[in-house]
């Protein structure tokens, strides 16, 4: 079983990206995300209906790094504090040397590669750093935008199954991938 220690959430640097730990004073870029109905779409969560919500969202990502469950970054812009996106390590499998990858990026944003990027370095983080053996990826099977993501990172299809979630009032498809770590 891996020994994982989250927080500090530490900055991750890249080309053009700080990822960094969300703080309270990002509420406003995280109501914009986590209300948008569009970037929202295909997230299983409910809808931030104001701050008191998105505030209560940067307090969990918080306590979660602190608890060792998961971990999530703000993706900002080096030079800029802004944050226009979030991803993580949603669920952390510490028995199984794996977790699940998740993340959102700000509409304004989306087709410039910015995912890609702070993608594989949360990835490289998470196989160096943590040791993980393997990522996965649960998206729905109408987000080609996420699957070209993960397929550009090198994650594997490994299965569809039908109705395998349920979200208001219905039940939807999923697609899981996982890339194995590159350092067995």
């Amino acid at each position: 079983m891996l020994t994982l220690q989250l927080s500090p959430i530490p900055e991750i640097v890249t080309d053009r990206l700080l990822l960094r730990q969300i703080r309270p004073s990002d509420v406003d870029e995280v109501l914009y995300l986590r209300s948008h109905p569009q970037l929202m779409h295909f997230i299983p969560r409910p809808r931030a209906a104001g701050k008191e919500d998105a505030l209560e969202l940067i307090n969990r990502f918080t306590d979660m790094a602190e608890r060792n469950e998961a971990i999530n970054w703000g993706i900002t812009l080096k030079g800029e504090d802004k944050v226009i996106g979030v991803i993580g390590y949603v669920r952390m499998q510490a028995a199984h040397h794996r977790a699940e990858v998740g993340y959102m990026l700000h509409d304004a944003y989306h087709g410039k590669g910015i995912l890609r990027e702070a993608l594989a370095a949360v990835l490289q983080h998470g196989f160096v750093t943590y040791r993980l053996h393997s990522v996965e990826a649960i998206i729905d099977p109408a987000n080609s935008a996420s699957e070209k993501v993960l397929t550009h990172a090198g994650f594997v299809k490994e299965g569809f199954f039908r109705e395998a979630s349920y979200w208001n009032g219905k039940f939807s498809d999923i697609f899981v991938f996982s890339l194995l770590s590159p350092h067995r």
